[in-house]
């Protein structure tokens, strides 16, 4: 269960390994593209393709290589970074949010189900 302590201890969070606001500046410094949030949406939805693809392929071929697989996720996660500096959010209030998300549906034992509003 995600605690409150446990999202202010994220919140607070200055690792010196990696924090989102750290990710999401570094990570658009890469960015050369001409068209805002059209891109990095559209790329966004590749790389989650070929994230799909390489767990396809290891049921296809019985094989797993989770390298592989974490290398399309970093691709996801900077096409994520993108979208939101170009939408002028911070990565960081978005993974805040998505936590304090779940677990007031947690708490409310609707974390099974779907729909946006449960």
């Amino acid at each position: 269960m995600i605690t409150q302590e446990d999202i202010d201890h994220f919140a607070d969070m200055q690792s010196p390994i990696m924090d989102m606001g750290y990710y999401q500046k570094e990570a658009v410094k890469t960015a050369i593209y001409t068209d805002p949030i059209i891109y990095p949406a559209l790329g966004l939805g590749n790389e989650a393709g070929e994230v799909q693809g390489k767990i396809k392929k290891m049921l296809r071929d019985d094989t797993f290589n989770k390298e592989d697989i974490a290398a399309e996720i970093g691709d996801v996660l900077w096409y994520i970074a993108a979208l939101c500096r170009d939408l002028e959010i911070d990565m960081a209030e978005v993974a805040l949010n998505n936590l304090s998300k779940l677990k007031s549906r947690q708490e409310r034992g609707k974390i099974r189900g779907s729909g946006d509003n449960r």
